[in-house]
């Protein structure tokens, strides 16, 4: 594939980087019409995924920096290669400070949090998919190793040296499972969103469409870094997604309890 997506010169343009930053746009732009369809503020929803995202930056910059630290003081120029690395930690980590973030915003500006999470839903696993089309490209979260038709063979050695991607073995291309996943899942909830019954259907839908996407995807990427649980039954990935998914259920769950109180106590 093509870690690199063109030059400037003697800079280098990552795939992975553009990619992530495409998915950023068409989720921020997607954000603007289920927030017009929930009757939320176009404005507070735009200034929300700023700050959350902005947030998720800036802790896995800090978490990069922190983790190397030793390296950088002795190659500072490495820094600029920071934006190239990807790996689910860092992933995890920015997830956590966008969502802290973001709820505190919301908090702040008095958004109805279960609406705000609704809108916000679609966005997320478009922006997902367009992240794991440029892992795709950039050799990032790579595959095991397989004999199928439509496997793919990285021979770039930037793939190897940012992404520890094997050189010249054809692999799953798992990064696309997991794309067209989210890309599936996007769609549904965006569909979903004017239909739904109350608020929270589309964000617990979320959180278990993501989780099972991610659980089943982990089938088939590589497991070197990914941290193997119970003696490599599960890896940190699913242990989230399995989280995910009881997230999610609870959430329905609790919103279908509350509403057959309120019946019984209508009826």
């Amino acid at each position: 594939m093509h870690p690199v997506l063109f030059h400037i010169g003697a800079v280098l343009i990552p795939s992975y980087g553009v990619l992530a930053a495409l998915g950023v746009v068409l989720a921020l732009l997607l954000a603007q019409r289920t927030a017009r369809v929930a009757d939320l503020n176009l404005g507070r929803v735009w200034n929300l995924c700023v700050v959350a995202l902005f947030a998720a930056l800036v802790v896995q910059r800090l978490v990069l920096v922190a983790a190397n630290w030793s390296e950088l003081r002795a190659h500072p120029a490495w820094m600029l290669g920071l934006a190239m690395i990807h790996h689910p930690l860092l992933a995890a980590a920015g997830a956590l400070a966008g969502a802290a973030s973001g709820f505190a915003y919301g908090r702040w500006q008095r958004m109805p949090l279960r609406t705000t999470a609704d809108v916000l839903a679609a966005p997320l696993a478009l922006g997902l998919a367009c992240e794991q089309l440029g892992a795709l490209m950039a050799g990032a979260g790579y595959g095991t190793e397989t004999d199928v038709r439509w496997a793919v063979t990285y021979t770039n050695p930037l793939a190897g040296r940012w992404s520890g991607t094997p050189l010249g073995v054809p692999v799953h291309p798992v990064q696309a499972y997991a794309g067209l996943g989210f890309l599936t899942l996007s769609v549904f909830l965006v569909v979903w969103l004017p239909v739904r019954r109350q608020q929270g259907d589309a964000a617990g839908l979320f959180l278990m469409g993501a989780g099972v996407v991610v659980f089943m995807t982990e089938l088939w990427r590589d497991s070197v870094g990914r941290g193997q649980l119970l003696s490599g039954a599960v890896d940190g990935p699913q242990v989230a997604a399995i989280a995910m998914v009881l997230a999610g259920a609870l959430l329905l769950l609790e919103r279908n309890a509350y509403r057959g109180r309120n019946e019984e106590a209508h009826g």
